[in-house]
């Protein structure tokens, strides 16, 4: 896979920031990039999706969801551990803390979220302005009446 290096850019440019930034995470250039909790993104109409975050350990209370401009941070923390009554010999259900951090477009906006199974569900709805649908245009017959105006001679 080509690796792409942007730093000269960095020196040149102003306010691009954050798009190298996403040009690094798309590419895995990202090593702040956690691959904890795993997640799916799914489309499940034209303009609905769904976040899917395996949050297996952690309950509605320990989890939160801030949507801020165009960012949905999803955030995970356990409160208060639980009392163990036997001894461990092996755990392998990850409970560490956890920040996932999402870049949504203009017109994406968080309707909902939900707990099941261990998963929590993001829905998102992308919401098209009138000013941005495409409209339909009406066909004359191309003789436009031409305005005639007066004026009074004096």
């Amino acid at each position: 896979m080509r690796t792409f290096d942007f730093a000269p850019l960095y020196r040149s440019t102003v306010g691009f920031d954050r798009l190298f930034s996403l040009f690094d995470q798309a590419t895995g250039q990202d090593a702040s990039a956690p691959g904890y909790p795993p997640y799916n993104i799914e489309r499940t109409d034209e303009n609905d999706y769904r976040i899917t975050v395996a949050v297996a350990g952690f309950g509605q209370n320990d989890l939160s969801i801030e949507s801020k401009e165009n960012t949905l941070t999803i955030k995970g923390e356990r409160q208060v551990k639980e009392e163990q009554t036997g001894e461990v010999l092996y755990q392998g259900i990850a409970a560490r803390a956890f920040e996932r951090v999402f870049q949504l477009a203009d017109d994406v906006r968080v309707v909902g979220a939900s707990i099941e199974n261990g998963l929590l569900h993001v829905d998102l709805v992308r919401e098209i302005p009138e000013a941005k649908k495409p409209r339909q245009i009406a066909i004359g017959n191309g003789k436009a009446k031409p305005t005639v105006v007066e004026t009074k001679a004096a």
